[in-house]
């Protein structure tokens, strides 16, 4: 019999924190497009797990992506980019939100820790507000902000 998955959908994973939660365990969140993966995203992610002892990852849709980003993102489909993150073995959990912003996801997930990367100070997260009012404690992590999927796109069209 396979693992049980780590990429759930809101109810589930819901369900799994609560039963965390019931063990004294801490969670924290990170979130993102996670388009084409490359290393910066890999530290963000390590770096955001070593703030709780269980790490959950959300990810954009791809309609929130097209949104964000345009109209040729994301280059990797939103199923594809949660199993691939669900295959780092930092990470716990991962689910797809639809919504532009995290801010619903945190509301309805409560974690610990909410996880930014360095291209954030903890003053300038857009989530900061709601972080506070729960509770959350806002982290940033990573390694400088060295590594962008557009830029990795931009240099393969001119290659």
């Amino acid at each position: 019999m396979s693992a049980p998955s780590k990429v759930l959908e809101r109810p589930a994973l819901v369900e799994a924190l609560r039963e965390l939660r019931g063990r004294g365990e801490t969670v924290a969140l990170a979130n993102g497009l996670f388009d084409i993966l490359h290393v910066g995203h890999l530290r963000y992610l390590q770096g955001a797990a070593a703030e709780a002892d269980r790490l959950v990852v959300a990810v954009n849709a791809d309609a929130s992506a097209r949104k964000l980003k345009g109209p040729s993102r994301p280059v990797v489909t939103q199923a594809e980019r949660a199993e691939l993150l669900a295959g780092f073995s930092c990470v716990d959990f991962v689910t797809v939100f639809s919504e532009l912003s995290v801010e619903p996801l945190l509301r309805e997930l409560r974690p610990d820790v909410h996880c930014k990367g360095t291209d954030y100070t903890a003053e300038n997260v857009p989530e900061r507000a709601v972080a506070d009012e729960l509770g959350i404690r806002v982290a940033i992590v990573g390694d400088p902000k060295d590594h962008a999927t557009t830029e990795m796109i931009q240099r393969l069209q001119d290659s």
